[in-house]
C-alpha cells in the first residue's frame, strides 16, 4: 500500500467524520436505533419517529441559542429562565387584559421579552468582561425571582384561543389498526430556523465574528471585529431564540407554567457538546447540534421504553456530557502536542 492510497483513505474518513465529529454521531445514532429496534420492535415505528421530532422541537431552539454561546466561548444557563418568563408574561398579560393578540403578536411580544433579558446578559457580560457562567447563573435566578413575585406564580389552564388552536394542528397524520402518529406542524419553523443559523454562522460577518471570539477574543479585537458589539447582539439573541422555544414549550403543553423548563439545562448544554460544539469556543456546527439533540431524545426515549427511572435518565445525560467534555479534552492535548513536535526548535 503506497503512501498515496494512504493519504486518500485518511482523505476519505476525515470527510466522513466531519469538522466536528457529525459522522461519528451519526454513526452512533444508527446503531442506538437499530439496538434499541432489537430489544423492542414497537421502537422502530412511525409513531416513535414523530413522538421523538415533536419532543425535539422545544429543545433545539434551545441548543441553537447554546451554541452560538459555546462558540463564542461561553456558557449560558439562563435561556430556561428566560423561555419562561417571556412566554408565560405574555400569556398572563393577555389573559389578564382580556385580549387575544393573535400566534403573531404573542411571539412578538414574547420575543421583545426574550430580547430585553438577553441584552442585560450581553450588557454585564460584554462591558464587564465577568465569566459567562457566572453572570447567567445570577440571572437566571433574578429572572425566576422577578417572575415568580411580580408577574405570578399561578399555573394557567387556558392561554389564548389562537395558541390553543395552533397546539392541536398537525401536517401528518397517520391513525390505523397498528399506529397513532402525528407530526406536530411546529416542526416547520424550527427546521426553518435552523437553517437560519446555520447560514448565519457561515456567511455572514456576525457569524465568523461568533467563531473569531470564541477563538481568541483578543485576536479577534485586533482583527477588527467589534467585540462588545458583537457579544451583546449575540445574547440579545440567543434570549429571542429562547423567548421563542418557551411560546413553543407554552402551545404544545396547552398551558403556562412559570415553574417548568428550568432545571433541563443539562440536557441541552450536553446535546450541544455531544454534537462537537468545543467548550473552549471556536468550534461547533447546527449540523452536529441537530444531531446531538436527537441523540438525547433518543436516549431518554429508549430507557423509558425498556423501563428506566426518570433518575437514572438524568444520569446517562451527565456522563454523556462529561464523555463529550472528556474527548474534546484530550483531543485539544494531542493537537497541541503536535503543533509542538512539528514546530522547528530555535536557537
Amino acid at each position: 500500500m503506497n503512501l498515496s492510497t494512504l493519504t486518500n483513505r485518511d482523505s476519505l474518513f476525515r470527510t466522513l467524520r466531519g469538522p466536528n465529529n457529525e459522522g461519528i454521531l451519526a454513526v452512533v445514532l444508527i446503531v442506538l436505533v437499530i439496538g434499541m429496534s432489537i430489544v423492542n420492535p414497537a421502537f422502530f415505528s412511525v409513531g416513535t419517529l414523530f413522538s421523538i421530532l415533536r419532543g425535539s422541537i422545544v429543545p433545539l431552539v434551545f441548543a441553537l441559542g447554546v451554541l452560538i454561546v459555546i462558540i463564542s466561548g461561553g456558557i449560558d444557563v439562563s435561556f430556561a429562565a428566560i423561555a419562561i418568563f417571556a412566554s408565560y408574561t405574555t400569556v398572563a398579560l393577555a389573559n389578564n387584559g382580556g385580549f387575544d393578540p393573535g400566534l403573531i403578536g404573542v411571539v412578538l411580544i414574547a420575543c421583545f421579552f426574550g430580547a430585553v433579558l438577553g441584552s442585560v446578559n450581553g450588557v454585564v457580560i460584554a462591558f464587564f468582561r465577568l465569566p459567562t457562567l457566572i453572570v447567567t447563573l445570577g440571572t437566571q435566578g433574578i429572572f425566576r425571582g422577578v417572575l415568580l413575585a411580580y408577574v405570578g406564580s399561578r399555573y394557567i389552564a387556558n392561554p389564548p384561543a389562537s395558541i390553543d388552536q395552533l397546539a392541536t394542528t398537525n401536517i401528518i397524520s397517520i391513525v390505523n389498526e397498528n399506529d397513532r402518529a402525528y407530526l406536530h406542524v411546529l416542526v416547520i419553523p424550527v427546521i426553518v430556523l435552523a437553517f437560519l443559523v446555520a447560514w448565519m454562522l457561515k456567511n455572514t460577518m456576525f457569524g465568523r465574528g461568533i467563531y473569531a471570539i470564541g477563538s481568541d477574543s483578543e485576536a479577534a479585537r485586533r482583527a477588527g471585529f467589534p467585540v462588545v458589539r458583537i457579544q451583546m447582539l449575540l445574547y440579545t439573541l440567543v434570549g429571542v431564540m429562547a423567548a421563542f422555544a418557551g411560546v413553543l414549550h407554552v402551545t404544545l403543553g396547552r398551558n403556562a407554567n412559570p415553574q417548568s423548563l428550568v432545571g433541563n439545562e443539562l440536557d441541552i448544554i450536553a446535546a450541544v457538546v455531544l454534537g462537537g460544539a468545543s467548550v473552549f469556543g471556536g468550534r461547533g456546527s447546527v449540523f452536529g447540534t441537530v444531531l446531538g439533540v436527537l441523540l438525547i431524545q433518543i436516549i431518554n426515549n429508549s430507557l423509558i421504553l425498556v423501563g428506566v427511572p426518570t433518575a437514572w435518565q438524568r444520569t446517562a445525560v451527565g456522563i454523556l456530557l462529561i464523555v463529550g467534555v472528556g474527548i474534546q479534552a484530550l483531543s485539544a492535548k494531542r493537537n497541541a502536542k503536535k503543533v509542538f513536535v512539528t514546530t522547528p526548535l530555535e536557537g
